[in-house]
């Protein structure tokens, strides 16, 4: 008897492991796309602030330089 409950337990809990583990690695990627989406809009905010500067002071020199170092980032 005690032989066959553990056998019922362990298909009972073989799925629900199984659908854990899926359901973790699922949400483990989406926090990598959520990470990698982080960075880029990082990246993306330091080159504003670098060109609000040149731009306020209108040096064109200096936002070339800013958009061509992007350019080479990319």
């Amino acid at each position: 008897m005690k032989d066959r409950m553990k056998s019922v337990a362990a298909r009972f809990r073989a799925p629900a492991t199984h659908d854990l583990r899926r359901r973790v690695a699922v949400l483990e990627a989406e926090v990598q796309e959520c990470r990698q989406l982080n960075l880029r809009l990082a990246e993306l905010t330091d080159m504003v602030t670098d060109l609000l500067v040149p731009l306020a002071r209108a040096d064109e020199a200096e936002v070339r330089a800013v958009l061509a170092k992007y350019h080479e980032s990319i």
